[in-house]
Protein backbone atom coordinates (compact mmCIF):
# COMPACT_ATOMS: atom_id res chain seq x y z
CA UNK A 1 0.00 0.00 0.00
CA UNK A 2 1.40 3.42 -0.93
CA UNK A 3 2.25 6.14 1.56
CA UNK A 4 -0.49 8.38 0.12
CA UNK A 5 -3.09 5.65 0.59
CA UNK A 6 -2.13 5.40 4.26
CA UNK A 7 -2.63 9.14 4.70
CA UNK A 8 -6.07 9.22 3.03
CA UNK A 9 -8.63 9.37 5.82
CA UNK A 10 -11.59 7.01 5.83
CA UNK A 11 -15.10 8.38 5.42
CA UNK A 12 -15.84 8.10 9.16
CA UNK A 13 -12.58 9.88 10.05
CA UNK A 14 -13.43 12.68 7.59
CA UNK A 15 -16.89 13.04 9.17
CA UNK A 16 -15.37 13.32 12.66
CA UNK A 17 -12.89 15.82 11.21
CA UNK A 18 -15.71 17.94 9.80
CA UNK A 19 -17.58 17.82 13.13
CA UNK A 20 -14.43 18.94 14.95
CA UNK A 21 -13.92 21.61 12.29
CA UNK A 22 -17.44 23.00 12.68
CA UNK A 23 -17.15 23.48 16.46
CA UNK A 24 -14.39 26.13 16.39
CA UNK A 25 -15.68 27.53 13.09
CA UNK A 26 -19.12 28.07 14.63
CA UNK A 27 -17.70 29.72 17.74
CA UNK A 28 -15.50 32.05 15.72
CA UNK A 29 -18.23 32.82 13.19
CA UNK A 30 -20.65 33.82 15.96
CA UNK A 31 -17.94 35.93 17.61
CA UNK A 32 -17.27 37.67 14.29
CA UNK A 33 -20.95 38.32 13.64
CA UNK A 34 -21.36 39.69 17.17
CA UNK A 35 -18.54 42.14 16.47
CA UNK A 36 -20.28 43.20 13.27
CA UNK A 37 -23.76 43.69 14.76
CA UNK A 38 -22.35 45.15 18.01
CA UNK A 39 -24.88 44.35 20.76
CA UNK A 40 -24.33 46.50 23.85
CA UNK A 41 -23.00 43.62 25.96
CA UNK A 42 -20.33 42.80 23.37
CA UNK A 43 -19.35 46.47 23.04
CA UNK A 44 -18.92 46.62 26.84
CA UNK A 45 -16.74 43.48 26.81
CA UNK A 46 -14.61 44.85 23.98
CA UNK A 47 -14.00 48.09 25.87
CA UNK A 48 -13.29 46.13 29.06
CA UNK A 49 -10.64 44.15 27.14
CA UNK A 50 -8.90 47.43 26.29
CA UNK A 51 -10.12 48.00 22.74
CA UNK A 52 -12.09 50.83 21.23
CA UNK A 53 -15.56 50.03 19.91
CA UNK A 54 -14.36 51.34 16.54
CA UNK A 55 -12.24 48.19 15.98
CA UNK A 56 -15.24 45.89 16.25
CA UNK A 57 -16.46 46.05 12.66
CA UNK A 58 -13.04 45.45 11.06
CA UNK A 59 -12.28 42.71 13.59
CA UNK A 60 -15.62 41.05 12.90
CA UNK A 61 -15.04 41.13 9.15
CA UNK A 62 -11.56 39.66 9.55
CA UNK A 63 -12.85 36.92 11.86
CA UNK A 64 -15.67 35.91 9.53
CA UNK A 65 -13.27 36.02 6.56
CA UNK A 66 -10.79 33.72 8.33
CA UNK A 67 -13.57 31.26 9.17
CA UNK A 68 -14.80 31.24 5.57
CA UNK A 69 -11.26 30.54 4.32
CA UNK A 70 -10.97 27.77 6.93
CA UNK A 71 -14.19 26.10 5.76
CA UNK A 72 -13.44 26.16 2.01
CA UNK A 73 -11.48 22.98 1.21
CA UNK A 74 -9.19 24.69 -1.29
CA UNK A 75 -8.16 27.42 1.21
CA UNK A 76 -8.51 25.46 4.44
CA UNK A 77 -4.79 25.44 5.28
CA UNK A 78 -4.49 29.21 4.88
CA UNK A 79 -7.68 29.63 6.92
CA UNK A 80 -6.32 27.42 9.70
CA UNK A 81 -3.13 29.49 9.86
CA UNK A 82 -5.11 32.75 10.01
CA UNK A 83 -7.50 31.36 12.64
CA UNK A 84 -4.47 30.28 14.69
CA UNK A 85 -3.07 33.81 14.52
CA UNK A 86 -6.41 35.26 15.59
CA UNK A 87 -6.61 32.85 18.52
CA UNK A 88 -3.03 33.67 19.50
CA UNK A 89 -4.08 37.30 19.73
CA UNK A 90 -7.01 36.26 21.92
CA UNK A 91 -4.63 34.44 24.28
CA UNK A 92 -2.44 37.54 24.42
CA UNK A 93 -5.38 39.78 25.32
CA UNK A 94 -6.48 37.45 28.12
CA UNK A 95 -2.94 37.19 29.52
CA UNK A 96 -2.42 40.96 29.29
CA UNK A 97 -5.69 41.59 31.14
CA UNK A 98 -4.82 39.10 33.88
CA UNK A 99 -7.84 36.91 33.17
CA UNK A 100 -8.20 33.53 34.92
CA UNK A 101 -6.58 30.45 33.39
CA UNK A 102 -9.80 29.00 31.87
CA UNK A 103 -10.30 32.18 29.83
CA UNK A 104 -6.68 32.06 28.70
CA UNK A 105 -6.92 28.40 27.70
CA UNK A 106 -10.23 28.63 25.82
CA UNK A 107 -8.66 30.04 22.61
CA UNK A 108 -5.93 27.38 22.88
CA UNK A 109 -8.55 24.61 23.05
CA UNK A 110 -10.45 26.13 20.12
CA UNK A 111 -7.21 26.20 18.12
CA UNK A 112 -6.39 22.59 18.96
CA UNK A 113 -9.88 21.54 17.85
CA UNK A 114 -9.47 23.51 14.62
CA UNK A 115 -6.20 21.77 13.78
CA UNK A 116 -7.36 18.33 14.92
CA UNK A 117 -10.43 18.65 12.70
CA UNK A 118 -8.23 19.75 9.81
CA UNK A 119 -5.80 16.88 10.41
CA UNK A 120 -8.58 14.32 10.38
CA UNK A 121 -10.19 15.55 7.16
CA UNK A 122 -7.29 16.88 5.10
CA UNK A 123 -4.79 14.49 3.48
CA UNK A 124 -2.28 17.32 2.84
CA UNK A 125 -1.92 17.91 6.58
CA UNK A 126 -1.68 14.17 7.22
CA UNK A 127 1.22 14.03 4.75
CA UNK A 128 3.05 16.74 6.71
CA UNK A 129 2.49 15.00 10.05
CA UNK A 130 2.16 11.28 9.38
CA UNK A 131 1.19 8.97 12.21
CA UNK A 132 2.80 5.58 11.92
CA UNK A 133 0.62 2.62 12.65
CA UNK A 134 2.08 0.00 14.93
Amino acid sequence: MSEKALNKPSRSVRIVGWVLTLVPASLLFVAGVMNIIRPDSIVEQTIKMGYSASVMLPLGIVTVGCVILYLIPRTTCLGAILVTGYLGGAVDVHVRNGDPLPQILLPVVVGVLAWLGLYLREPRIRELFPVRRL
